[in-house]
């Protein structure tokens, strides 16, 4: 399948959408807010000015704004796509851990990028979502890499952290990457506001360009 025709999957689903709390024909990235002290509320631009940048470089129908839903409410259902990040702790409960697991295998999405130090966490608590399953290393020839914007060497590096190599990790429900995690690459701080992190522009601009394949990816599949 060529771009225009993935892009084409993606319209078709995003037109007949009609989630709660959103625009019949517009998408909308919802902030997961989790429990155990970690900062998920960080950098609230990103997603604004990804969703913005994803409305000027696609056909995609966007709403434009900073929108969260607590892992322990309902709501979490009224969105495909989830957003998760911070640094330090996550803490899932067991009705948590249920809920979301329900909200994936029922064809949501989770992308979850780790802002600095949430490694740890994140795979825990991951595991009480799936005890049965492990993160996997993508390879680069996956097709989130290349779905619009060619990052066929994978993920960014969009700032250093512990200059390590940046790497892309999934959870497949069946063959559906339900769960894509970027680890050492952080390209959501890449999405703020310029004067947040003072990135190059070329970094910013890498950055938007890989959080739209990850959005097309999911929205596509």
């Amino acid at each position: 399948m060529n771009i225009n025709s993935k892009i084409s999957v993606v319209l078709f689903l995003l037109l007949f959408m009609n989630a709660k709390g959103q625009n019949e024909s517009a998408f909308q990235i919802a902030r997961l807010k989790y429990n155990g002290g970690g900062d998920w509320y960080n950098d609230p631009s990103a997603e604004v000015n990804l969703l913005r940048f994803v409305s000027q470089n696609t056909n995609i129908k966007v709403k434009a704004e900073y929108k969260f839903v607590d892992i322990s409410s309902e709501e979490i259902f009224s969105y495909p796509f989830l957003f998760m990040t911070g640094h330090g702790n996550v803490v899932f409960s067991k009705d948590d851990a249920i809920r979301l697991r329900k909200y994936l295998e029922n064809g949501g999405f989770l992308y979850i990028d780790d802002d600095y130090s949430l490694d740890k966490a994140v795979r825990r608590e991951m595991k009480k979502v799936f005890p049965e399953k492990d993160f996997v290393e993508l390879p680069f020839s996956h097709g989130i890499y290349n779905i619009l914007y060619d990052f066929s060497a994978g993920p960014p590096k969009t700032h250093k952290h512990d200059e390590n190599v940046p790497q892309g990790f999934g959870i497949f429900i069946d063959k559906r990457l339900a769960v894509f995690y970027t680890y050492e690459s952080n390209p959501s701080d890449g999405w703020a506001d310029p004067e947040v992190h003072q990135d190059p522009q070329n970094k910013r601009e890498e950055a938007l360009r890989f959080g739209t394949n990850v959005v097309l990816w999911a929205l596509s599949n």
